[in-house]
């Protein structure tokens, strides 16, 4: 399902605007601490910001915690969403089945506890942003997801671990294009996948070497921030 957030398509002014918080750090919101369980027994623990029914999850990569998107999440409240930030698994204050080594498939656990927290406490739609393997676990999240849970995903330096042709969810990847990991670069194997996922979708490819987060610490990080307002309030 794609819905229409009226505050950001009526004003482009507003993606502009609530963009140059990251510049400037003058947004401030208050957060609150709270936790969910998942289907394996294991805790979640998360930061919610903000208040509202459309709602972006933030799912952090390897080198992070929920509190690593602590100048992105005021930036999504000031565009009008209620934003959940979590810890995976095995970091922050998450824990769960395989904490020391989670596979894929138990951090996908935590990505659909988080949605299904978000949607039992009101909200009508959930979008992800996820970065490197939290990218890959919000990918995988929609393809495991049942229809209408996930209205619409971003992967930072990242794609889905499974066929990406089976997402549910309309996709968006962003990517630095010497971004390289032990393997080399990753940019082959993440449009590979994007030329499998269906439409719409999109490929942004950004020059540089920063890897997911990282590319908000850059100069493209106010532009990585309006490619994911205008993507999530696309119609």
């Amino acid at each position: 399902m794609n819905i229409y957030f009226p505050n950001l398509r009526t004003c482009p002014s507003l993606v502009v605007a609530v963009t140059a918080l990251l510049l400037t750090g003058k947004a401030a919101f208050a957060q609150k601490a709270l936790s969910f369980p998942t289907e394996d027994y294991g805790v979640v623990a998360a930061n919610l910001y903000g208040s509202g029914e459309h709602a972006v999850l933030l799912v952090h990569g390897g080198r992070f915690t929920k509190e690593s998107w602590a100048a992105q999440a005021p930036v999504l409240v000031a565009a009008g969403f209620e934003v959940l930030a979590i810890d995976l698994r095995g970091y922050g204050q998450s824990h769960g089945p395989g904490e020391a080594d989670p596979s894929d498939a138990q951090l996908v656990l935590d990505v659909l506890a988080a949605v299904r927290y978000l949607h039992n406490h009101g909200a009508k739609t959930v979008s992800i942003i996820g970065g490197s393997m939290g990218g890959a676990a919000a990918g995988d999240a929609s393809i495991t997801s049942r229809p209408g849970e996930i209205d619409r995903i971003v992967m930072l330096g990242a794609a889905p671990n499974l066929p990406a042709e089976k997402l549910k969810s309309p996709a968006l990847f962003i990517v630095a294009r010497e971004d390289t990991s032990g393997d080399g670069p990753r940019l082959p194997g993440i449009r590979a996948q994007y030329e499998k996922a269906p439409q719409p979708k999109k490929l942004v490819v950004l020059p540089g070497s920063a890897h997911a987060q990282f590319l908000f610490q850059t100069g493209q990080g106010a532009r990585v921030m309006k490619e994911i307002l205008t993507w999530l309030s696309a119609r």
